[in-house]
Order: C-alpha cells, then structure tokens, then sequence
C-alpha cells in the first residue's frame, strides 16, 4: 500500500472511529439519548451477533433477510441490465425505433419506481414476483439512460472513419460505439445497482414476508430500535459490497479511466 492510499486510509478509519466515539459517548456515558430510542454501539453489535443466529423477534435470522433481500434484488437488477441496456442503444442507434419507444419510456421514467409497488403487489400478491417487476422497473430507467447518452456522444468523425473502411453499419456499432459507450453503460449500470437495492428495501417494507425492509418495518412496531440499526447498517454494507465489486468489473472492462481518485 502506498504512502497515499494509507494516508486515506488511516483518515478514513479515523472517521468511523470518531463516530463511534461520540456515540458511545451521548448514549452510554452521558445518557442524553433514552436506551430505548438510540441504544450504544455495543449493545448493536450484540444485537448483530445474536440475530445471525437467532429469529427472534421478527421470525428469521439476519442471514435469512439478506439472503430474501439480495435474491430479488440480484434478479431484478440482472433483468434491468438484460433489457435496458440494449433498449437504450437501439434506441440511440435507430430512429424509428427512438420513435416507438420514446413516448412510453419517457411516461415510465417519470413515475418512481416504488410507485409501481402498489399495483404489482395488487397484481402479484406480495411474492417475489411483484417486487422482481418494481425493481426491474427502478433498475430499468438509468440503463436506458447511459447506454442511449453514450451511444449518442459517439463522435461522428470516428462513424466516418469506420465508413471509410467500408465498415457496415452493424460493425460500426459493436466495434465503435459501444466500446466508445461502455463507460456510460458501466455508469448506467452503478446508477441502476443503487436504485435496485433501495427499491427492494422499500418495497419489503411496503408489503413483504422476509427480506432486511420487512425486518426493520416490523422491529419498528415493536420498538427495537436496536434491530431496526443492524438493518440498516446490514443494508449500507451490502450496498457498499456489491458497488465494489461493480467498480472490480468496471476496471476490468473499461481500461484508461482514472481509480485512484
């Protein structure tokens, strides 16, 4: 590790380390926050411990919720990037289809994604159908987005160029445009990563049986607020854990960028 990386390093873990101090300190010491509305870290660690382990006292281990969470979220995030990031290239590279599918694109997009959770659930029932099509929904949008913006950057001397060596049309497109849209794509996708995974935390706590939403929305009805921070620190892990292995594959496909900022 070099000079720089460890200099963040060492002021990131500065950071958390500070946090926590000071919330040790306004609960466990000082006491100016009631146990039963903000409990100290220990007792979330230990909460944390003991629910890997144990269902109670919401019917399922900590283990259980992730892996309900992370199945849907993981299926509907693959079907976003299934369909709209072809969606959002053909919409760039051809105009009739730009025009078939704009109208419609552009009335999904404006609705938020989680405001199709009432009717898939009505639609579906509360199963892993109903939310696999709000997340797919959610996912969509930025797909389409960046693949369409990168295609459309594709600089029209490149095209020209491509022309020029009697390139068809179907190989300027897998051989220009494409590679000169892959970092918007990887940007799409990260966008639609993110919304995926807060799509499906709301959506369980909408209406669900099992995931790390359902979780906390049912330690909140019975005033667990020591469950209801291991979810949400669960959930800021795991989202910070899939975007990291997001950004290892970004490196691996989009050479040149810049990863040491």
């Amino acid at each position: 590790m070099d000079k720089k990386r460890l200099k963040y390093f060492v002021i990131s873990c500065t950071s958390v380390i500070v946090f926590l101090g000071i919330w040790y300190l306004c609960t466990a010491v000082l006491e100016l926050v009631r146990p039963t509305s903000l409990p100290d870290p220990v007792t979330v660690v230990k909460t944390f411990f003991y629910k890997l382990t144990h269902k109670a006292p919401d019917g399922a281990t900590l283990m259980q919720h992730m892996y309900s969470s992370l199945r849907v979220a993981l299926m509907g995030y693959a079907l976003s990037l299934i369909i709209g990031i072809p969606l959002g290239i053909l919409m760039a590279w051809s105009k009739p289809i730009d025009l078939l599918a704009s109208p419609v694109f552009d009335f999904v997009k404006a609705i938020p994604g989680l405001a199709w959770a009432p009717m898939m659930i009505i639609l579906m029932g509360i199963g892993i159908a109903s939310k696999g099509v709000t997340i797919f929904i959610s996912g969509m949008i930025p797909c389409v987005l960046n693949a369409y913006v990168g295609i459309k950057q594709t600089k029209e001397v490149h095209l020209w160029v491509a022309r020029t060596f009697g390139a068809t049309r179907r190989q300027m497109l897998f051989k220009v445009a494409i590679p000169t849209a892959l970092p918007y794509i990887i940007t799409g996708a990260r966008v639609s990563l993110g919304a995926c995974w807060m799509t499906i935390v709301a959506a369980e706590m909408v209406a669900s049986s099992s995931g790390l939403g359902y979780m906390i929305q049912q330690c909140r009805g019975i005033y667990r607020p020591d469950v209801i921070i291991v979810g949400m620190l669960t959930i800021g892990f795991l989202g910070s854990l899939l975007t990291a292995l997001l950004g290892c594959i970004e490196r691996a496909l989009v050479k040149g960028r810049d990863y040491e900022k």
